[in-house]
Protein backbone atom coordinates (compact mmCIF):
# COMPACT_ATOMS: atom_id res chain seq x y z
CA UNK A 1 0.00 0.00 0.00
CA UNK A 2 3.04 2.29 0.31
CA UNK A 3 4.94 3.86 -2.61
CA UNK A 4 1.98 3.75 -4.94
CA UNK A 5 3.56 6.76 -6.63
CA UNK A 6 5.51 4.26 -8.74
CA UNK A 7 5.01 0.80 -10.21
CA UNK A 8 5.20 -2.30 -8.00
CA UNK A 9 8.74 -3.35 -8.90
CA UNK A 10 10.06 0.20 -8.45
CA UNK A 11 8.85 0.32 -4.86
CA UNK A 12 11.57 -1.97 -3.54
CA UNK A 13 14.34 0.55 -4.24
CA UNK A 14 12.35 3.38 -2.65
CA UNK A 15 11.75 1.31 0.46
CA UNK A 16 15.45 0.52 0.75
CA UNK A 17 16.39 4.16 0.19
CA UNK A 18 14.04 5.16 3.01
CA UNK A 19 15.89 2.80 5.38
CA UNK A 20 13.59 -0.21 5.46
CA UNK A 21 15.19 -3.64 5.63
CA UNK A 22 12.01 -5.71 5.22
CA UNK A 23 8.96 -5.58 2.96
CA UNK A 24 5.55 -7.21 2.63
CA UNK A 25 2.98 -7.13 -0.15
CA UNK A 26 -0.25 -8.80 -1.20
CA UNK A 27 0.25 -10.96 -4.28
CA UNK A 28 3.58 -11.55 -6.06
CA UNK A 29 2.28 -14.06 -8.58
CA UNK A 30 1.70 -11.77 -11.56
CA UNK A 31 4.65 -9.47 -10.89
CA UNK A 32 7.48 -11.88 -11.71
CA UNK A 33 8.73 -13.89 -8.76
CA UNK A 34 12.32 -14.05 -9.99
CA UNK A 35 12.40 -10.30 -10.57
CA UNK A 36 11.10 -9.69 -7.06
CA UNK A 37 13.73 -12.00 -5.62
CA UNK A 38 16.48 -10.31 -7.64
CA UNK A 39 15.50 -6.85 -6.46
CA UNK A 40 15.10 -7.90 -2.84
CA UNK A 41 18.47 -9.66 -2.82
CA UNK A 42 20.23 -6.75 -4.55
CA UNK A 43 18.80 -4.24 -2.10
CA UNK A 44 19.28 -6.38 1.00
CA UNK A 45 15.53 -6.57 1.69
CA UNK A 46 13.84 -9.44 3.50
CA UNK A 47 10.43 -10.46 2.19
CA UNK A 48 8.45 -11.14 5.36
CA UNK A 49 4.87 -11.71 4.18
CA UNK A 50 2.53 -12.12 1.23
CA UNK A 51 -0.89 -13.68 0.66
CA UNK A 52 -1.93 -17.08 -0.62
CA UNK A 53 -3.71 -16.77 -4.02
CA UNK A 54 -7.20 -15.33 -3.36
CA UNK A 55 -9.29 -17.21 -5.91
CA UNK A 56 -11.38 -15.40 -8.52
CA UNK A 57 -11.55 -11.81 -7.25
CA UNK A 58 -13.61 -10.66 -10.23
CA UNK A 59 -16.22 -13.28 -9.34
CA UNK A 60 -16.34 -11.99 -5.76
CA UNK A 61 -13.87 -14.30 -4.04
CA UNK A 62 -11.30 -13.06 -1.54
CA UNK A 63 -9.81 -16.29 -0.30
CA UNK A 64 -11.07 -19.87 -0.45
CA UNK A 65 -10.01 -21.40 2.88
CA UNK A 66 -13.56 -21.65 4.21
CA UNK A 67 -15.40 -22.69 1.04
CA UNK A 68 -15.91 -26.48 0.80
CA UNK A 69 -16.62 -26.27 -2.93
CA UNK A 70 -13.20 -24.69 -3.47
CA UNK A 71 -11.19 -27.20 -1.45
CA UNK A 72 -9.15 -28.38 -4.45
CA UNK A 73 -8.34 -24.81 -5.44
CA UNK A 74 -7.30 -23.94 -1.91
CA UNK A 75 -4.92 -26.87 -1.72
CA UNK A 76 -3.40 -25.92 -5.06
CA UNK A 77 -3.07 -22.31 -3.91
CA UNK A 78 -1.31 -23.31 -0.69
CA UNK A 79 1.22 -25.44 -2.56
CA UNK A 80 1.79 -22.62 -5.05
CA UNK A 81 2.27 -20.07 -2.27
CA UNK A 82 4.79 -22.31 -0.51
CA UNK A 83 6.69 -22.69 -3.78
CA UNK A 84 6.86 -18.92 -4.20
CA UNK A 85 7.74 -18.42 -0.52
CA UNK A 86 10.71 -20.71 -1.02
CA UNK A 87 11.91 -18.65 -4.00
CA UNK A 88 11.47 -15.37 -2.08
CA UNK A 89 12.87 -16.76 1.17
CA UNK A 90 9.68 -15.68 2.92
CA UNK A 91 8.65 -17.34 6.18
CA UNK A 92 5.06 -16.09 6.62
CA UNK A 93 1.95 -16.48 4.50
CA UNK A 94 -1.40 -14.80 5.10
CA UNK A 95 -4.16 -17.30 4.34
CA UNK A 96 -7.28 -15.44 3.25
CA UNK A 97 -10.32 -17.03 4.89
CA UNK A 98 -12.75 -15.90 2.21
CA UNK A 99 -16.30 -14.58 2.00
CA UNK A 100 -19.57 -15.95 3.32
CA UNK A 101 -21.06 -18.63 1.07
CA UNK A 102 -24.78 -18.35 0.36
CA UNK A 103 -26.74 -21.26 1.80
CA UNK A 104 -23.90 -22.46 4.03
CA UNK A 105 -23.94 -22.08 7.81
CA UNK A 106 -21.19 -20.04 9.43
CA UNK A 107 -20.16 -23.02 11.56
CA UNK A 108 -19.76 -25.18 8.46
CA UNK A 109 -17.44 -22.65 6.89
CA UNK A 110 -15.35 -22.41 10.06
CA UNK A 111 -15.16 -26.21 10.13
CA UNK A 112 -13.97 -26.21 6.51
CA UNK A 113 -11.34 -23.58 7.34
CA UNK A 114 -10.04 -25.64 10.25
CA UNK A 115 -9.92 -28.80 8.14
CA UNK A 116 -8.00 -27.03 5.39
CA UNK A 117 -5.55 -25.46 7.85
CA UNK A 118 -5.03 -28.81 9.55
CA UNK A 119 -4.10 -30.21 6.14
CA UNK A 120 -1.87 -27.23 5.33
CA UNK A 121 0.04 -26.90 8.61
CA UNK A 122 2.36 -29.92 8.23
CA UNK A 123 3.31 -28.81 4.73
CA UNK A 124 4.05 -25.33 6.00
CA UNK A 125 6.14 -26.80 8.81
CA UNK A 126 8.19 -28.78 6.30
CA UNK A 127 8.82 -25.54 4.39
CA UNK A 128 9.63 -23.53 7.54
CA UNK A 129 6.66 -21.23 6.93
CA UNK A 130 4.11 -19.89 9.43
CA UNK A 131 0.51 -19.62 8.24
CA UNK A 132 -1.49 -16.61 9.42
CA UNK A 133 -5.22 -16.03 9.89
CA UNK A 134 -6.59 -12.46 9.85
CA UNK A 135 -10.04 -10.99 10.47
CA UNK A 136 -11.25 -8.08 8.31
CA UNK A 137 -13.70 -5.50 9.62
CA UNK A 138 -17.35 -5.63 8.59
CA UNK A 139 -17.47 -2.02 7.40
CA UNK A 140 -14.78 -2.40 4.73
CA UNK A 141 -15.43 -6.09 4.05
CA UNK A 142 -19.08 -6.86 4.87
CA UNK A 143 -19.06 -10.14 2.92
CA UNK A 144 -15.97 -11.56 4.64
CA UNK A 145 -16.56 -14.58 6.88
CA UNK A 146 -14.70 -13.41 9.98
CA UNK A 147 -14.88 -9.86 11.36
CA UNK A 148 -13.38 -10.17 14.86
CA UNK A 149 -10.23 -11.36 16.53
CA UNK A 150 -12.29 -13.97 18.38
CA UNK A 151 -13.50 -15.40 15.06
CA UNK A 152 -9.95 -15.59 13.74
CA UNK A 153 -8.84 -17.25 16.97
CA UNK A 154 -11.55 -19.87 16.51
CA UNK A 155 -9.69 -21.07 13.42
CA UNK A 156 -6.25 -20.72 14.99
CA UNK A 157 -7.20 -22.63 18.13
CA UNK A 158 -9.30 -25.10 16.19
CA UNK A 159 -6.30 -26.02 14.08
CA UNK A 160 -4.22 -26.39 17.26
CA UNK A 161 -0.88 -26.29 15.49
CA UNK A 162 2.07 -23.99 16.30
CA UNK A 163 2.49 -23.39 12.57
CA UNK A 164 -0.83 -21.49 12.50
CA UNK A 165 -0.91 -18.07 14.10
CA UNK A 166 -2.95 -14.87 14.28
CA UNK A 167 -2.24 -11.90 12.02
CA UNK A 168 -3.36 -8.98 14.17
CA UNK A 169 -4.23 -5.97 12.03
CA UNK A 170 -4.75 -3.07 14.42
CA UNK A 171 -6.74 -1.06 11.87
CA UNK A 172 -9.26 -3.84 11.30
CA UNK A 173 -9.42 -4.52 15.04
CA UNK A 174 -10.16 -0.90 15.89
CA UNK A 175 -12.79 -0.64 13.16
CA UNK A 176 -14.50 -3.81 14.31
CA UNK A 177 -14.10 -4.11 18.06
CA UNK A 178 -11.63 -1.74 19.73
CA UNK A 179 -10.20 -2.89 23.09
CA UNK A 180 -6.81 -3.11 21.41
CA UNK A 181 -4.40 -3.37 24.32
CA UNK A 182 -6.44 -5.99 26.18
CA UNK A 183 -6.84 -8.03 23.00
CA UNK A 184 -3.13 -7.81 22.17
CA UNK A 185 -2.32 -8.95 25.69
CA UNK A 186 -4.76 -11.87 25.81
CA UNK A 187 -3.94 -13.13 22.30
CA UNK A 188 -0.23 -12.43 22.43
CA UNK A 189 0.91 -16.09 22.60
CA UNK A 190 -0.82 -16.64 19.25
CA UNK A 191 0.22 -13.46 17.41
CA UNK A 192 2.54 -14.17 14.49
CA UNK A 193 2.43 -10.82 12.70
CA UNK A 194 1.12 -7.30 13.28
CA UNK A 195 -0.09 -4.71 10.78
CA UNK A 196 -0.97 -1.08 11.47
CA UNK A 197 -2.94 1.88 10.12
CA UNK A 198 -4.93 4.60 11.85
CA UNK A 199 -8.69 5.16 12.04
CA UNK A 200 -10.48 6.80 10.29
CA UNK A 201 -9.12 6.75 6.75
CA UNK A 202 -6.60 3.92 7.12
CA UNK A 203 -3.76 6.42 6.99
CA UNK A 204 -0.44 6.47 8.85
CA UNK A 205 -0.26 6.37 12.66
CA UNK A 206 -0.82 9.78 14.19
CA UNK A 207 -3.55 10.84 11.78
CA UNK A 208 -6.48 9.39 13.70
CA UNK A 209 -7.85 8.08 16.97
CA UNK A 210 -5.59 5.12 17.82
CA UNK A 211 -3.11 5.71 20.64
CA UNK A 212 -0.20 4.10 18.84
CA UNK A 213 2.44 4.98 21.45
CA UNK A 214 0.45 2.98 24.02
CA UNK A 215 -0.24 0.07 21.67
CA UNK A 216 3.36 -0.22 20.52
CA UNK A 217 4.65 0.14 24.07
CA UNK A 218 2.43 -2.78 25.06
CA UNK A 219 3.83 -4.92 22.27
CA UNK A 220 7.34 -4.03 23.42
CA UNK A 221 6.48 -4.83 27.04
CA UNK A 222 5.23 -8.24 25.88
CA UNK A 223 8.60 -8.77 24.13
CA UNK A 224 7.11 -8.95 20.64
CA UNK A 225 9.97 -9.75 18.27
CA UNK A 226 8.07 -10.07 15.00
CA UNK A 227 7.58 -7.59 12.21
CA UNK A 228 5.05 -4.77 12.10
CA UNK A 229 3.71 -4.19 8.59
CA UNK A 230 2.80 -0.66 7.53
CA UNK A 231 -0.44 -1.56 5.78
CA UNK A 232 -1.78 1.97 5.47
CA UNK A 233 -2.78 4.36 2.69
CA UNK A 234 -0.45 7.35 3.02
CA UNK A 235 -2.32 10.61 3.50
CA UNK A 236 0.37 12.27 1.39
CA UNK A 237 3.51 11.25 -0.49
CA UNK A 238 4.84 8.05 1.08
CA UNK A 239 8.16 9.34 2.44
CA UNK A 240 6.44 12.39 3.93
CA UNK A 241 3.98 10.05 5.64
CA UNK A 242 6.83 8.40 7.56
CA UNK A 243 7.17 11.33 9.97
CA UNK A 244 5.57 9.24 12.71
CA UNK A 245 8.62 6.97 12.64
CA UNK A 246 10.96 9.90 13.13
CA UNK A 247 8.82 10.97 16.08
CA UNK A 248 9.85 7.82 17.89
CA UNK A 249 6.70 5.73 17.51
CA UNK A 250 8.52 2.90 15.77
CA UNK A 251 11.67 1.93 13.94
CA UNK A 252 12.22 1.26 10.26
CA UNK A 253 12.73 -2.49 9.96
Amino acid sequence: MLYNEVSFLERFALAAEAGFTAVEFLFPYQEGVEEIRSRADHLGLTVVLFDVPPGDIEAGEFGTLSNPVRRDYFRWSLVEALRVADRLKCRRLNVLVGNKVDGLEHAAQIECAVENMTWAAPQAADAGVTLLIESLNAIDRPDYLIHTTAAAMEIVKGTDDPQVRLQYDIYHAQMGEGNLINTVSSCFPFIGHVQIADVPGRHEPGTGEINYPAVLERLEALSYRGYIGLEYAPSRETNASLDWLQAGLGKRA
